[in-house]
């Protein structure tokens, strides 16, 4: 390994999270400062929040609310009447009478 190219290491650096909890590690850092901790965290506290940020399950609900609604509106729809959504702007091409044509491959039979 290369000399005098790697961080200090303090192996008793200080953790200090947000609640109020203290705890020591070995770190590159003397002291660390923390958000969430094992103490705090509601997995580990068994404590569940529902976080629900701008509204993420409403919006998803009420996408899924149209897209069964539409659903609905194709299946409900009389045969007779045209749909917007069945409409083509495109007129229906008609078939033609192709010419076909001999193989040049083939040979006649004589």
């Amino acid at each position: 390994m290369k000399q005098n190219i790697h961080p200090e290491y303090y192996p008793n650096a200080t953790v200090r999270c947000a609640c109020g909890n203290t705890f020591v590690v070995g770190s590159t850092q003397e002291t660390i400062e923390i958000e969430v901790c094992s103490a705090c965290h509601p997995f580990y506290t068994g404590q569940d929040k529902m976080v629900d940020k701008v509204g993420q399950v409403q919006k998803f609900r009420k996408r899924m609310a149209a897209k069964e609604s539409k659903a609905l509106e194709r299946k409900t729809a009389k045969p007779g009447k045209v749909t917007p959504q069945a409409k083509s702007k495109k007129p229906l091409r008609q078939p033609q009478d192709k010419k076909v044509s001999p193989d040049p491959k083939k040979k006649k039979a004589s």
